[in-house]
């Protein structure tokens, strides 16, 4: 599969859980934790039962087809299948799959849950349970059905948990359903990424849609997805786009399963070239060769802009991601610094003039493209009886003109997003503290 070396997710995880022991891992996406807990799960199953050994619930069903993708492969060599069950597709066939006796399954909590229910899914024979992104599942309001599947399951399996973050329920859920589990921590420094160019650029929120259509101008990316922070700033931004002339999609958590996947196969192709996304519906989405990521809206906490940021620079390729913040974001972009332990670069707003110009040098490559890959013969005619008429450089001056693509400034209007609160509380009594401390120094000036 392409394997060198272990992560250090990889490294620590999967010895333990070699022995059957309990773990908690804290790593974010992109660390390799899949394999961590897939290899351990594969070689501890008895692949003669045909019979459900091992579950991992994962927060969306993009994640869940994707970690079953990932179990397959590695699995492919033994007799071992994994299974994905998610909400959006037809129950039926997922039965009939049921029935086919695959060992693992992967799984979204509320689907599983029906599936329990109905009797279609047997848990007696289970000895191993993942749960992938808790804290993510815990956002999306899963626990209580984590909680009631893990007091469904026989007691002496062995439980493996990942999650970005420890908030406190996913403390209480680890003491209450596991077995004095080993902990592992991966530090933030060592999933920050290396391969991707951080800017950010400071604007006014009614001047963001204009920012976007000139980067997207002048960088001609070749796929990009832009983040947005809620579904109907999403929908709102891939219309806009279009409008535009840009050649958009939107991606969320509304969206039904096939047009989800239509999407995401044509953004793969390239027929897409700008993905619109939000930060639910593009975890866990292994999609190769985006070269940018532009948060249109600053993601909430570190870690949703460290998993954002990662979705590009992959395959030891550099990626470039550009963070748009307003006046009063500003203390979260230092946050997300000093978390990631990475200055981001200020960038000014682009010209109208630079996205011409990025307009005009991409007509150019393509007319280069032309000459050298397409056979021009037929066109050499009128060419030559052209040139008897007009000057040279006249005539390509009107085609570069023809080709490119004038920037549009019909104003186009996007909901205004409400501005973020700072979700981390000690910062905000830090504050809270030094205006009091301010507050006492006046009073005693006077």
């Amino acid at each position: 599969m392409g394997f060198e070396e272990a992560t250090p997710i990889q490294e620590k995880a999967i010895p333990i859980a070699m022995q059957g022991l309990d773990l908690i891992g804290q790593a974010q996406t992109g660390t390799g934790k899949t394999a961590a807990f897939a290899i351990p799960m594969i070689e501890n199953i008895e692949d003669q039962q045909a019979q459900i050994q091992a579950i991992v619930l994962t927060p969306t069903r993009e994640l869940a087809v994707q970690v079953a993708e990932e179990i397959n492969k590695i699995a492919q060599y033994k007799q071992v299948r994994a299974l994905p069950i998610y909400g959006g597709q037809d129950i039926n066939r997922q039965i009939r799959a049921l029935k086919k006796k695959p060992q693992i399954i992967v799984a979204t909590p509320g689907r599983f849950m029906d599936h329990m229910r109905r009797k279609t899914i047997r848990l007696n024979a289970i000895k191993m349970v993942v749960l992938d992104e808790a804290d993510e599942m815990l956002n999306m309001g899963f626990i209580e059905d984590i909680q009631l599947i893990l007091s469904e399951i026989p007691a002496d399996k062995q439980t493996l948990l990942f999650s970005a973050t420890m908030p406190k329920q996913i403390q209480e859920l680890a003491k209450n359903f596991m077995n004095e589990p080993e902990v592992i921590k991966i530090k933030t420094k060592e999933v920050t990424v290396p391969s991707v160019e951080q800017h950010y650029i400071e604007m006014r929120e009614k001047q963001k849609f204009d920012v976007l259509c000139r980067l997207l101008d002048i960088q001609s990316p070749e796929l990009a997805i832009v983040f947005g922070r809620t579904k109907r700033r999403v929908d709102e931004l891939s219309e806009a786009l279009n409008k535009r002339g840009y050649s958009a999609e939107g991606i969320h958590g509304d969206l039904s399963q096939a047009k989800r996947d239509s999407v995401l196969r044509r953004f793969k192709e390239g027929t897409i070239e700008v993905l619109v996304a939000t930060d639910v519906a593009a975890r866990g989405l292994d999609i190769s060769g985006v070269t940018h990521v532009y948060n249109f809206d600053i993601p909430q906490d570190p870690e949703s802009y460290v998993h954002r940021i990662g979705r590009t620079g992959r395959a030891g390729k550099m990626g470039l991601a550009i963070t748009f913040v307003t006046s009063r974001e500003i203390d979260l972009l230092r946050l997300i610094e000093r978390v990631t332990k990475r200055k981001l670069e200020r960038r000014s707003i682009p010209t109208l003039a630079e996205a011409i110009e990025g307009q005009q040098r991409l007509v150019i490559e393509k007319i280069f493209n032309v000459i050298e890959n397409d056979d021009l013969l037929k066109y050499k005619a009128v060419a030559e009886q052209l040139l008897e008429e007009v000057d040279s450089v006249k005539i390509i001056s009107a085609a570069i003109k023809l080709l490119t693509k004038e920037p549009n400034t019909e104003p186009i209007k996007l909901t205004a997003e409400s501005p973020i609160r700072l979700k981390n509380k000690k910062h905000e009594s830090k504050n809270k503290s030094i205006r009091v401390k301010n507050k006492r120094k006046r009073g005693k000036k006077k």
